[in-house]
């Protein structure tokens, strides 16, 4: 496994932080390097990803209590248009949330709802910018997920 893609969408830094130190950890321990696609750098644009890609996501969501009271998604919708456009989403081969636990049941809401909606697993999650021990555990989960799914 030469290398893997990671498609994310950060807006206050935090996820970018986490993909960076994530890429940055595979490249080091595991001679992996990443293929960095930032949604929110494409302005809307979307473009087939041939390869299994990992997504990376943060939870922006209005209203509701995430059990049974409706919430909108805001400001992190262009990754879902992203997965959809051109059947992406069959090359997803999970997708880890990132949130604040302070919402209790909406914390990661949006990466449980696009695991639902898309078929994909959501493979894990991180707090805010996410720590080492993160960064270490979700790595393992990464790369066992990713030969799975190139080994169905």
């Amino acid at each position: 496994m030469p290398h893997l893609t990671v498609v994310f969408i950060s807006l206050s830094g935090n996820t970018k932080s986490f993909v960076k130190r994530l890429s940055e950890y595979l490249k080091s321990n595991q001679d992996i390097d990443i293929h960095q696609i930032n949604v929110k750098e494409l302005n809307h644009e979307t473009f087939p990803v041939k390869e299994p890609f990992l997504a990376v996501l943060p939870t922006y969501l209005e209203g509701g209590n995430g059990i049974d009271d409706g919430d909108v998604e805001i400001l992190t919708n262009p990754l879902g248009d992203f997965i959809a456009a051109h059947d992406n989403y069959k090359n997803c081969f999970g997708i880890i949330g990132s949130g604040n636990r302070n919402f209790n049941h909406q914390y990661c809401l949006t990466a449980k709802q696009y695991s639902k909606r898309f078929g994909f697993p959501m493979i894990g999650d991180f707090e805010l910018r996410g720590t080492q021990a993160d960064i270490e555990r979700l790595s393992a989960v990464i790369l066992e997920t990713y030969k799975n799914f190139l080994e169905r």
